[in-house]
């Protein structure tokens, strides 16, 4: 959404008449996003005053809710201790999920502040015995072109230094987001779609997400990757746009947009960079876990 739909309170130029297209045309669309604090129903309102109305709650998912889902389908039963906002401890209540502050089965890790006494409180779980388990991988989230705020992943692996353990991250890039999207998308369909197509600004979870998931994956350069990035990355995309209004036209009428093919009409640089990975990845950590103190009494 962030980079795609919308940049801080203002929507992208033609976002809103990408939208529409879509719904004249009746191709099915589903927003994916890895903030975990906000609900669906938080989606809705904030496209509503951005000027995009009459989205239902149904047409977003949340990594919250794919956290939710993933716990329900792995592990029915489980109890959690949850460090997030409202739109993960909803998803999990949403999902029958109990809340346990004494011995819960998980470490969940959202997006939100976390206090010390949280993290303690967490640390103490997972030396207990619960599983480290975080909603996204993203260790920083841009709020406007000057400034990020800690995400998800950061806390995650502030755990992972303090007992040892290793998080399992959900969310983009993970392939369960990926497949569960499509299954919502079948439903929003009322059928298997032909083709389904991931657009998105960023390389590590959008573009590589959908590679790992076998689907077309379109890069749009309104978010958080820039044109030279590409070719850094191992993987490249099906079609890099300028926006999604490129898409417009064709959604209308059939016929492929001039510009599908053609990233050099656009040279732009971020507006916000910063040094250090901004996604937890399994392949990033090279020390080996410590063994978890035996829980004795002196």
């Amino acid at each position: 959404m962030d980079g795609v739909i919308y940049r801080e309170n203002r929507l992208i130029p033609g976002a809103a008449e990408f939208i529409t297209a879509l719904n004249e045309a009746g191709i099915p669309f589903l927003f994916l996003t890895n903030n975990s604090a906000p609900t669906p129903e938080d989606l809705s309102v904030r496209l509503k005053h951005l000027g995009i109305s009459r989205l239902a709650p149904k047409y977003f998912y949340t990594s919250a809710l794919n956290t939710a889902d993933f716990l329900s389908e792995t592990h029915p039963g489980c109890t959690v201790l949850a460090l997030g906002e409202g739109g993960l401890t909803t998803a999990l209540h949403q999902r029958n999920i109990a809340s346990d502050a004494i011995k819960p089965d998980y470490v969940v890790v959202g997006e939100g502040s976390v206090w010390m006494e949280k993290l303690t409180k967490a640390h103490e779980c997972i030396e207990r015995g619960a599983r480290l388990l975080a909603t996204n991988p993203d260790n920083w989230c841009p709020v406007d072109p000057e400034r990020t705020r800690p995400g998800a992943g950061a806390t995650a692996a502030f755990l992972e230094a303090s007992t040892g353990q290793r998080a399992y991250y959900l969310g983009k890039p993970n392939g369960y987001m990926f497949h569960r999207a499509r299954r919502k998308l079948t439903e929003l369909a009322h059928g298997s779609p032909d083709q389904v197509v991931m657009i998105g600004d960023t390389m590590e979870t959008d573009i590589r997400g959908a590679i790992e998931s076998g689907i077309h994956s379109f890069l749009v350069m309104t978010g958080s990757t820039p044109l030279d990035a590409v070719r850094n990355y191992v993987y490249t995309p099906t079609r890099i746009l300028h926006s999604v209004a490129d898409l417009t036209e064709e959604i209308k009428t059939g016929k492929p947009s001039d510009r599908l093919d053609s990233p050099v009409f656009v040279q732009k640089t971020t507006e916000h960079s910063r040094i250090g990975q901004r996604h937890q990845t399994d392949f990033l950590h090279v020390a080996a876990p410590r063994l978890r103190p035996s829980m004795t009494r002196g």
